[in-house]
């Protein structure tokens, strides 16, 4: 039974509210760290935990309350000046929100949260009592030393360390005997500490967090819980009222249309009465593109929503890494269809840490190159036509084209004659192939060759595409191409024949005729120069394994994150807009969907990217295939 019964909506509606709220923490939390004595962040984050402490006071949330109130003590010292901004307070602190959102998953499963690990316990009362910052020489113990002067009495035979006499081995103040705890692992081997800070000994020591305990479900919890709340969006009370007002304006008009029928029927068929239904027509057209319009917008949402958890992100893993790093955020307020936000979370968050992790140079490092030794991290929003382009940039080392397709030749993932005949955008492109990386190491953030091949997988599951750009010593730049929305998708209409068929307009460049006498063969495959660049032509009949009757008459230029290609059609018929009706329970490979153009005629939308993945030959047909289909024609 859940715990709140009764109050699922005052729940729900404090999830949403403290939810947004501790992202701005965090977020303000990562500004505090660059600017200590900025007192009116301090009262913005004080004001936001004091908020979250009394919604979870109306749901009776004792330990989150609890520890919100140790949090927000800290805060009122701090704002009041009595203590001051350190490495160690911002570690607790930090420690502490992302505690505060574990609360949360176990709140997300309506169920009330347990109490908060002692360790953080502790960390934050040493904080609060002016003991946390820095770690008397007498204090410099490896952590076997620690844990084993922790361990008296029954903690001892539990295996579980006593917290207080943890602190008090840290900290040098001394504390009142514990109660022992339930049963925990054997600590771990001794290891030198000499240098870091009072935390870092305590995690040490412990090995494990909250969420390791037996029993914990919060983030499944959470998972469930997002995806229920994802069904639901907010929208600007403005734009429901554009929307009810054009819906009264189409009403108005349906009924002009129907008096309008009704005279005809009646025998009036003068001109005046055919101006007026040509016009309500017109009128009718106009506003129900109006309201598709307005009702699209309703549901796009600021990336800034997206954007707002990562600033933690990179902080805590530059701080890992003992790096300098500030993530630059802009664009925040570009708007993007929900649909597509979460899709983008992940390849986002693999795209900074990267930068963070391979991007970046050390302190050291940057120095002694002449840079600065902070190193800056951009993540960037802004809407270019009908497409939203999203940066991730770092004024970083840069990329190696020569050592990325040495790596990639060594891996066996190309051959010799690929690697030689790459320029260096398709070098880049290298570390999209799975099982590619330039780590030497595989480490809890990198080296196993398996994260970039994801976000590139992600970010065409979004009809979207991404390409790199890179100077060496200078930094390197994720551009990242998606639609406004993926409800409606452009696309060129092409024709097989008297088959209408329809292709992403996003992957085309223009549109050729084909003369055979311009086709070249290369390697025994057909191929076209297009201002000095030899692509190869890719015949859709051949792609779509249907039999090729004659030699098409146009090819389309099209590009992918791979590759440039010629796609050779029998002829085209426009562009569309189309409303896209996914085939759930029947998907023919190739295939992402369909649409109805404006005759009531079905076209298939084709997936060009699973086309050419599926196809056995990526490079086309021989020359002397087309040239045979072109004497049938004749002879016929």
């Amino acid at each position: 039974m859940s715990d709140f019964a009764g109050m699922e909506d005052l729940l729900q509606d404090f999830l949403v509210e403290a939810g947004d709220l501790l992202s701005g923490v965090d977020n303000k939390l990562v500004d505090l760290e660059r600017a200590p004595d900025d007192r009116g962040l301090l009262n913005d984050i004080f004001r936001g935990f004091h908020t979250i402490k009394g919604g979870a006071g109306f749901l009776n949330a004792a330990e989150l309350v609890t520890l919100c109130h140790l949090t927000e003590n800290l805060f009122d010292k701090l704002r009041n000046g009595e203590l001051d901004v350190s490495p160690e307070i911002m570690d607790v602190i930090l420690a502490a929100t992302g505690s505060v959102r574990d609360m949360f998953g176990y709140l997300e499963g309506a169920t009330q949260p347990p109490p908060a690990d002692p360790d953080l316990i502790v960390r934050l009362k040493a904080a609060l009592s002016g003991e946390l910052v820095g770690i008397a020489p007498s204090a410099q113990k490896s952590v076997g030393e620690l844990v084993d002067a922790a361990q008296p009495g029954a903690a001892a035979k539990s295996g579980e360390p006593d917290w207080a006499a943890l602190h008090a081995a840290v900290s040098g103040v001394p504390a009142k005997a514990a109660p022992a705890a339930a049963p925990a692992a054997a600590a771990p081997a001794h290891t030198d500490v000499a240098g870091k800070s009072p935390e870092q000994i305590v995690k040490a020591a412990i090995g494990r967090r909250a969420t390791d305990k037996p029993g914990y479900s919060g983030p499944v919890g959470r998972r469930e819980s997002e995806r229920a709340r994802d069904n639901s969006i907010r929208v600007d009370t403005s734009r429901l009222d554009q929307v009810l007002n054009l819906s009264g304006e189409i009403g108005l008009t349906k009924n002009r249309l129907n008096a309008l029928r009704s005279e005809i029927l009646a025998g009036s068929a003068d001109n005046e009465t055919f101006h007026a239904l040509d016009v309500a027509v017109s009128q009718l057209d106009l506003l129900v593109s109006d309201l598709q319009n307005a009702v699209m917008k309703t549901r796009m949402q600021p990336i800034g929503r997206l954007f707002q958890k990562y600033p933690r992100i990179a902080r805590d893993l530059a701080r890992n890494l003992g790096k300098d790093v500030e993530l630059v955020l802009a664009g925040e307020e570009t708007e993007i269809d929900k649909t597509m936000i979460e899709d983008l979370s992940d390849p986002i968050i693999h795209l900074i840490r990267n930068a963070v992790d391979h991007g970046v140079e050390s302190s050291d490092e940057r120095k002694a190159n002449g840079k600065p030794t902070k190193s800056a991290v951009r993540l960037e929003a802004r809407q270019e036509g009908d497409h939203i382009v999203i940066l991730v940039a770092d004024d970083g080392r840069g990329m190696d084209p020569e050592k990325l397709r040495t790596k990639a030749l060594s891996k066996g993932l190309i051959t010799d004659e690929e690697a030689n005949t790459m320029d260096e955008r398709q070098s880049f492109n290298l570390v999209f192939m799975p099982g590619f990386s330039t780590a030497e190491n595989v480490s809890d953030v990198s080296g196993r060759g398996v994260g970039m091949d994801v976000v590139r997988t992600n970010i065409q599951k979004l009809n979207g595409t991404i390409d790199i750009k890179s100077a060496q010593g200078q930094g390197t730049t994720f551009v990242i191409n998606l639609p406004l929305t993926l409800a409606i998708l452009p696309v060129l209409l092409v024709r097989l024949g008297e088959q209408p068929l329809a292709v992403p307009l996003s992957m085309v460049r223009e549109i050729l005729p084909i003369e055979l006498d311009q086709v070249q063969e290369v390697g025994g495959r057909a191929t076209m120069v297009v201002r000095g660049e030899v692509l190869p032509v890719l015949p859709l009949a051949s792609l779509l394994d249907w039999p090729m009757e004659r030699v098409p008459d146009y090819g389309v230029l099209m590009q992918t994150a791979e590759q440039s290609f010629v796609l050779a059609i029998d002829s085209f018929a426009g562009r569309e807009d189309a409303v896209i009706k996914s085939l759930d329970d029947f998907r023919p490979k190739g295939v992402a969907g369909v649409t109805t153009l404006s005759n009531g005629q079905i076209v298939l939308i084709l997936d060009m990217k699973e086309l050419l993945g599926s196809a056995g030959d990526q490079r086309g047909v021989p020359r002397s295939y087309l040239t045979r289909i072109a004497r049938a024609a004749l002879a016929a």
